[in-house]
């Protein structure tokens, strides 16, 4: 299967409201996009039916200096990948810390 690779680069996050600068930007959100949890959840289902891997790098960044919007954001991926069960095998979500990758179950 052909997967379209998206990768969230937090490593430089400095400020809250970069997370979602950076969602937006590299899941091709559109520009009126919230930069709220529901806005990204809204603009995640948009992206059904579409086979694809998701590649998540810093989350460790955020998780020091944001540590709920780390879990939030594994959260929402999660329900994501589950949320459709026709659809969950074709979404890969990979966390890569310290060149470690985990596939988000």
């Amino acid at each position: 299967m052909n997967l379209k690779k998206y990768t969230i680069d937090f490593r430089d996050v400095q400020y809250f409201f970069d997370i979602h600068k950076i969602i937006q930007k590299s899941l091709h959100f559109p520009e009126n996009y919230g930069c709220n949890w529901s806005a990204f959840c809204d603009c995640l289902t948009d992206m059904y039916g579409e086979p694809m891997h998701i590649e998540i790098i810093g989350i460790d960044v955020i998780a020091r200096k944001f540590e709920d919007a780390a879990s939030k954001i594994i959260s929402i991926l999660k329900r994501f990948k589950h949320y459709e069960k026709t659809f969950e095998n074709d979404i890969l979500i990979e966390i890569i810390i310290n060149n470690a990758h985990i596939k988000l179950i």
